[in-house]
């Protein structure tokens, strides 16, 4: 993540529990319990205790804890691989580490175009459903 000097980073400890909506124009690390949703203009960071239920609206977002609600992000998701996501995610960019527990669906697109990406996953559509055969020829 790229960090900027002149913007502040708000930090939720691991024994903050809170229930409502984040909102902030800056950069945020969570590695407490939120129970609402976080709307963050600079990029943030769920740490490995965090749990969050709740969606997402971010800049760029780096996960090692848990989510349970759909992540939307202007460039770039990160999976460490101790994220745990239960939701939908949306991002320019995603970078998955083996281990990562999703589930839900994801639109990944370069372009940010809403029509190139609905294009495109009809586009490959027949591709993501054939799933070659180990059990040879009939």
């Amino acid at each position: 993540m790229d960090s900027n000097a002149n913007a502040s980073q708000s930090v939720i400890a691991p024994e903050v529990e809170i229930t409502g909506t984040i909102k902030t124009s800056g950069s945020i690390r969570i590695d407490g319990k939120l129970d609402g949703e976080l709307n963050c203009g600079g990029d943030a960071v769920i740490g490995k205790s965090a749990n969050i239920k709740g969606n997402l609206t971010v800049n760029a977002v780096s996960i090692a804890g848990a989510i349970t609600g759909n992540i939307t992000a202007r460039d770039r998701i990160e999976m460490k691989s101790t994220a745990r996501v239960m939701g939908d995610i949306k991002a320019k960019r995603l970078a998955v580490e083996d281990g990562v527990t999703f589930v839900g669906k994801s639109e990944v697109n370069p372009s940010g175009s809403p029509a190139a990406a609905a294009a495109s996953a009809r586009d490959e559509e027949p591709v993501a459903d054939t799933k070659p055969s180990f059990f040879g020829k009939r």
